[in-house]
């Protein structure tokens, strides 16, 4: 049985070709994502035991998205066969000062019509050590929300740990909730929290005085805003917070910090430019989290695992992060020349 399970929703990728705007050209890249299926690959491209659990139709598409997770080596056997519709996301990149868009098509997605009761949550958890799930799924739809937070306790309950990824997402939150209705129930239940500061201010209802605009961040301010978290959510005993600072849409600062019950962490700091694709960063900084803190004892190597591993995304095309454990670390014992390696 797979020890390290994420729980949500694969996504049907339709990019435009290069940095096209939509339709541009009548092409579009067609592949699949999304930030749990993100993380599970991620963790089974580092050696672990990787397990994706959520639900798709029982058509061809589905089967794809099966398919596409196999490939990689992520168990899917508790992925629920039912529903119509897998969901779709549509992807105009950005570039210099023109911003990606994202455009979501996932109404009545398989996941987003599926409520408590329909998994099993004794025999799908079972052998598990690690869940994670994201912000993202609790957004899709009413039921969805309460399957999220019935997931979750049931984890608790049988001592698996968990880790949520609050992944704000405005456009999905139409069925009546906000975001903090739901999420502050969810995050009772969760063990290491991620985010970035639009997470914790839009998720959870966390601010302090960041501004993100200003091409800098101030890092003081992350060591009070993490530590508002933990001291608001005692369960919580870990909080990883991104950084990034978006310079363009084709350069970015990129670091992270963490605070637990031994203090506060700053990571190195990265200066990416010519990015190929930022999609998919956030999610390749937690799977490569939830890696280095099951991995590495210092958990400031583990943060440091999480940024250099997120760093190289950037590098990457497509939602899924396809780098090594030993990329990663020759990133972080300082090799990023980018030289041929022959």
């Amino acid at each position: 049985m797979s020890e390290f399970l994420s729980f949500g929703e694969i996504m049907l990728r339709l990019k435009t070709v290069g940095t096209e705007r939509f339709f541009q050209s009548p092409g579009f890249e067609a592949t699949f994502g999304g930030g749990e299926a993100n993380v599970a690959v991620a963790l089974s491209n580092y050696g672990f035991s990787s397990g994706f659990i959520s639900a798709l139709p029982d058509n061809d598409i589905g089967q794809s998205a099966i398919r596409e997770l196999n490939k990689f080596g992520v168990d899917t056997t508790r992925v629920r066969r039912s529903g119509d519709r897998v969901g779709i996301y549509y992807l105009e990149a950005g570039a210099n000062q023109r911003p990606s868009k994202v455009v979501y098509d996932r109404a009545h997605s398989a996941i987003s019509e599926c409520g408590p009761g329909d998994f099993d949550w004794n025999s799908v958890l079972a052998g598990a050590k690690w869940l994670h799930i994201t912000g993202i799924t609790p957004a899709l739809s009413q039921s969805a929300a309460d399957l999220s937070i019935e997931c979750v306790k049931k984890a608790q309950e049988l001592g698996v740990t968990v880790s949520c990824d609050f992944n704000f997402r405005g456009k999905l939150w139409k069925y009546g909730k906000t975001a903090p209705e739901v999420m502050t129930d969810l995050v009772k239940y969760v063990d290491v929290g991620i985010a970035n500061e639009e997470d914790c201010q839009k998720s959870l209802g966390v601010s302090v005085d960041v501004d993100v605009e200003a091409g800098h961040l101030d890092t003081v301010k992350y060591e009070v805003l993490s530590e508002k978290m933990l001291d608001l959510y005692p369960g919580m005993s870990t909080i990883a917070i991104t950084l990034r600072e978006s310079i363009s849409a084709s350069h970015n600062g990129w670091s992270a910090c963490l605070r637990d019950k031994n203090g506060f962490k700053l990571s190195r700091r990265y200066e990416i430019t010519h990015i190929v694709d930022r999609v998919g960063g956030g999610d390749s900084f937690a799977s490569a989290l939830i890696y280095g803190l099951n991995a590495y004892e210092d958990r400031q190597q583990s943060l440091e695992f999480a940024v250099a591993a997120s760093c190289l995304k950037h590098s990457i095309l497509g939602d899924f992060n396809r780098v090594s454990v030993d990329e990663v670390e020759k990133l972080m014992s300082g090799d990023g020349s980018g030289r041929v390696q022959r």
